[in-house]
């Protein structure tokens, strides 16, 4: 009887499956990868969406434009309407571009070839967060002032003043600090956990199949690696929703102080 072939498990380290080489060569701050390149066609990709809708409207949407349309009215109803109200229509093209920018680059982690989500790096959900921060803080100054949103952020009304010798710097750092932190490590690490989950399960059925396509539990584990594919597009959506949502929180708390 032929002796069955081993199985043998060779799971690459992290860095290789979210560090990619410069494709022109050269390396620092400016050099050009794989996930530059992806985000480089993610914003090619939502910018072209949105202006071939735009070119021929219609009163009866059709094609390409309903499905901008449909987008555009999720956000606005499932999230501006929600959080901020009317007054924040006019942050709609943001948080538009916002949340379709992010689920491109989500999304590329279940694309064939590419199969690498943009923000399992930390630097792009970095500046969308520092971004987000800036927009919420300059928002909150111009309509508060400056003097007033930090009283507004510092001291919440309806606390005995005797408390906030310690609720002021919670406040403080919440809001300038933990903010566009949790901002950027909750997208980081949902689109780095899930990315090294899918290439953990690849790894495995892979090895399966090699010792053999009839072993039976080869199926299960082909099935199952459907249905993680399955869930991380459900992650990619989620996450572009919360970080949208969050932004949008943000930038109502900022426009309409507690009073």
């Amino acid at each position: 009887m032929p002796a069955m072939p081993s199985l043998a498990l060779e799971f690459p380290p992290v860095s290789h499956v979210t560090e990619w080489p410069s494709i022109f060569g050269g390396d620092g701050p400016l050099a050009v990868n794989k996930v530059v390149i992806l985000m480089w066609i993610s914003v090619a990709l939502v910018f072209g969406l949105f202006y071939a809708a735009s070119r021929k409207r219609s009163l009866v949407p059709r094609g390409v434009q309903n499905f901008a349309e449909s987008i555009w009215d999720f956000v606005r109803d499932g999230i501006v309407m929600q959080t901020i109200g009317p007054e924040g229509l006019k942050f709609m093209p943001l948080l538009v571009m916002m949340f379709c920018f992010i689920f491109v680059t989500n999304i590329w982690e279940v694309i064939p070839v590419a199969q690498m989500p943009v923000n399992a790096r930390i630097a792009l959900p970095a500046y969308m967060a520092v971004l987000v921060w800036l927009i919420f803080n300059v928002v909150g100054i111009a309509k508060q002032g400056l003097f007033g949103y930090l009283k507004s952020v510092c001291f919440p009304p309806g606390v005995p003043k005797a408390l906030y010798i310690l609720v002021t710097p919670i406040e403080f750092v919440s809001t300038f600090i933990v903010r566009p932190l949790s901002l950027s490590v909750r997208l980081f690490a949902n689109l780095l956990a899930g990315h090294l989950l899918l290439v953990s399960f690849i790894v495995i059925t892979a090895a399966l199949f090699t010792v053999g396509p009839g072993l039976a539990i080869w199926p299960f584990s082909f099935a199952l690696l459907v249905g993680l594919t399955g869930f991380e597009v459900l992650v990619a959506v989620l996450q572009a929703f919360i970080f949208t949502i969050l932004t949008a929180v943000y930038i109502a708390g900022a426009m309409h102080p507690e009073h």
